[in-house]
């Protein structure tokens, strides 16, 4: 696994869960994972039911894999701060700036500066070490800019290096690309088994390869199980009333030919979607990406499903397997049925 996993999406996706799943899923007993935030929402401390994060890094979790999960939402304004001490050390000229306005003019009216010191806050995260030598976390996991936006995001840095061709800021751009583009980081898009998603995702991953950017995996997230099984689905296909009133009236079911409408028009609809989520299947299968599949809760994800969401990412984390992602899908579903869990 790639220290840094950033995770993107399509608005509605669910990326900003995922994120948090897979922080949970990496922290295994004796690994620290870091959860960072760059959008400015405080999902994450309202996934994990917390108080607003502060702009610093603090423990937000332990998983029930033993390691430790620690988040921080990234401040523009008080991450330039941060690089003036670091590159020009202004100390109280740095805060003098930032009474006068110009750190939020820096951090407002250029996004580009904006997101090159969100990407280089998490690199420097990523390459922190402690004074034994170790890495200070495991993994750092980046809740990113939407599937539209991350291209751009990411490869920021590529641009102010070659606009700054020497310097401090030429530097520190070069060292946050040296991280983005190295083995140590993976893009991963959430989708759902939805066209417009998926075609963005599409969209996505082509844009992040021609940018030399490492797509990781897609991600499916809420996966809705399948009720009926082939022969079932057929027969709603199909219509085959007759069928249909046979089988219930063998079953000892009363009023067969009454139910067989309501039953027929909602095994149809379900027959439908079905059918239409193997074609999106069959459509991010030709991205030849590995993937990972969420169920869908139906509950609604809290704390409580936020940690099953991950026991579910950890599973197929640590078990790969050769099997096509389809046929794969179809088994894990079977065996949720078989639990008789609610997914």
């Amino acid at each position: 696994m790639s220290r840094l996993q950033v995770v993107s999406g399509k608005g509605g996706t669910g990326k900003t869960t995922v994120a948090a799943a897979l922080a949970l899923a990496l922290a295994t007993e004796g690994k620290r994972t870091l959860l960072v935030e760059v959008e400015g929402r405080q999902g994450i401390a309202q996934l994990f039911e917390t108080e607003a994060l502060p702009y610093e890094e603090r423990k937000i979790a332990v998983s029930s894999a033993g390691g430790e999960v620690y988040a921080l939402a990234i401040d523009a304004e008080r991450a330039l701060l941060d690089y003036l001490q670091m590159f020009y050390k202004l100390g109280g000229a740095g805060r003098a700036l930032k009474k006068i306005g110009a750190i939020d003019f820096a951090t407002t009216i250029a996004p580009g500066v904006r997101d090159v010191l969100l990407t280089g806050k998490a690199c420097e995260a990523v390459r922190r070490r402690t004074k034994q030598g170790a890495y200070a976390y495991d993994y750092v996991v980046m809740d990113a800019p939407p599937t539209g936006r991350i291209t751009r995001f990411l490869n920021v840095n590529d641009e102010v290096a070659g606009l700054a061709k020497f310097g401090p800021i030429h530097n520190q751009a070069q060292a946050v690309m040296r991280v983005l583009k190295s083995p140590q980081t993976a893009v991963h898009l959430v989708t759902l088994l939805e066209e417009m998603p998926v075609q963005e995702t599409a969209d996505g991953v082509a844009e992040l390869r021609a940018a030399g950017l490492a797509v990781g995996r897609v991600i499916v997230n809420m996966v809705r199980p399948h009720i009926l099984d082939e022969e079932a689905l057929g027969l709603a296909a199909n219509g085959r009333r007759a069928d249909i009133v046979r089988t219930l009236a063998a079953a000892g079911v009363g009023g067969a030919a009454e139910l067989v409408t309501p039953l027929l028009e909602q095994a149809s609809d379900h027959a439908r979607r079905v059918e239409l989520e193997r074609e999106q299947r069959s459509a991010l299968g030709r991205l030849e990406l590995p993937s990972y599949e969420l169920p869908l809760l139906s509950e609604g994800v809290d704390l409580a499903g936020l940690y099953r969401l991950s026991k579910e990412l950890r599973a197929q984390i640590e078990q790969p397997s050769e099997q096509p992602a389809e046929q794969r899908t179809e088994q894990q579903q079977q065996q949720r049925a078989e639990q008789g869990t609610d997914s």
